[in-house]
């Protein structure tokens, strides 16, 4: 056929057979067999001549589609979804003008549509690219090239608007999320009074925003600092949002000059009525730092205690651990007392950071101390040094963490 060759009816071509969707049509499929596929294309015609001359057109173009055929919008519409891209006539013996536009976007909202008009219907054409088709082609003015050009820009504004719609979606999670994380990572209220802090914070998982570990610190008119550190199992949006309750919790009760052990039964509290579910629990390491007295009171709800690593690196010990909050009903933790040097400093973490992954084994405590040792900075330079040990740890586990890291260092300034 010419190369030029229009969308129209040739009176001295036979009018081939009609093939069923799911079986093409036995001489086309020989041509093209030779030939793989580039995509699927679902022709929505009932015109036999129309639907030969679309195929002759694709191959003209040396187009490399799957072509499939459906008679009536009835059939086409259970089937559409499989398909790359839909062609489709607006004259259809089950549906006429912008109604087989529609249903099609209803069914496949993702696939693109090309609508076919005829010569005097562009007016219809423009009204479906406003109902959402990609492209309008009017019969009898397109050849093989601009079918082709049409189906493939079809294809690709599709995949380009879906990639926009997910980095708009992406984006606006990635600020939800920053805004949740604002919550989980305070502004300390301590520095410049006998006491300074530093942080890091790392969710598990590849590509994780969030997680349930939280910290906080303030330091009271009196000069004593409280500070708190926890971990409420699994990490993800759902214990991030816990998480903030309770820190907000935490430090709501601090700053109303609450004791102890009550801020952490109203934690405990805020923690049962926020879970959805029962087994939910938070560690929790708080902490009463008396500087002037050179005193750490520590109370342990089933968290690892800190370790003090100036003047020399070693892990606190205590053996009075309570429950975690919300596993049983609460019970004040006992307070375990650590003297204190006078240039000291301590590091509180989550489990996060001891229990990576070394082959089939945790890291284990003991080897985070000896890690912890090996690190310079503690001192002076407590940024740098929380840096060097995650950046230790990771390589001992050679992947990254696949729980959630909260890391506050407090000391003596």
């Amino acid at each position: 056929m010419e190369t030029n060759a229009t969308l129209r009816r040739h009176e001295d071509r036979p009018l081939p057979a009609g093939r069923a969707i799911d079986r093409p049509r036995d001489a086309s499929a020989a041509r093209l067999a030779p030939r793989a596929a580039e995509g699927v294309v679902l022709l929505v015609e009932d015109d036999d001549g129309d639907a030969l001359l679309v195929e002759e057109l694709l191959e003209d173009a040396s187009e490399r589609f799957e072509l499939r055929r459906a008679r009536t919008l009835t059939d086409a519409v259970p089937v559409a979804s499989g398909v790359d891209v839909v062609v489709v006539d607006l004259g259809l013996p089950d549906s006429m003008g912008l109604g087989a536009v529609q249903r099609l976007r209803r069914a496949a909202p993702d696939v693109p549509l090309v609508v076919l008009t005829g010569a005097n219907d562009r007016a219809r054409g423009l009204a479906a690219l406003a109902g959402g088709a990609q492209d309008y082609l009017v019969k009898g003015e397109v050849d093989g090239a601009m079918l082709g050009r049409s189906i493939r820009y079809a294809v690709e504004r599709a995949r380009a608007e879906s990639a926009g719609r997910r980095l708009l979606l992406a984006e606006q999670r990635h600020a939800e999320n920053e805004r949740l994380a604002r919550g989980l990572l305070p502004r300390l209220e301590v520095g410049g009074r006998g006491v300074g802090t530093a942080t890091r914070y790392l969710p598990g998982g590849k590509d994780a925003l969030l997680g349930g570990d939280f910290f906080d610190a303030v330091q009271r008119p009196d000069g004593t600092v409280r500070a708190v550190i926890g971990d409420v199992c699994g990490h993800g949006p759902a214990e991030a949002a816990i998480g903030v309750a309770l820190r907000i919790a935490w430090r709501t009760m601090v700053l109303a000059d609450a004791p102890p052990d009550e801020v952490l039964g109203g934690v405990d509290e805020v923690l049962r009525a926020e879970r959805d579910r029962a087994a939910t629990f938070a560690t929790v390491c708080d902490v009463t730092l008396c500087a002037r007295q050179q005193v750490a009171t520590l109370r342990l709800h089933g968290h690892p205690p800190p370790l003090l690593v100036v003047p020399t690196v070693r892990l606190i010990e205590a053996d009075a651990v309570s429950p975690p909050l919300g596993i049983v009903q609460h019970v004040p933790a006992q307070p375990v007392a650590v003297r204190l040097a006078e240039r000291w400093a301590m590091l509180l973490t989550t489990d996060g950071l001891h229990e990576v992954r070394v082959g089939a084994d945790r890291l284990g405590l003991e080897r985070l101390v000896e890690l912890a040792a090996a690190v310079d900075g503690w001192r002076d330079a407590p940024d740098a040094a929380l840096a060097a040990l995650l950046d230790a740890v990771a390589e001992q586990g050679g992947t990254s963490f696949s729980d959630d890291v909260a890391m506050l260092w407090l000391g003596a300034q």
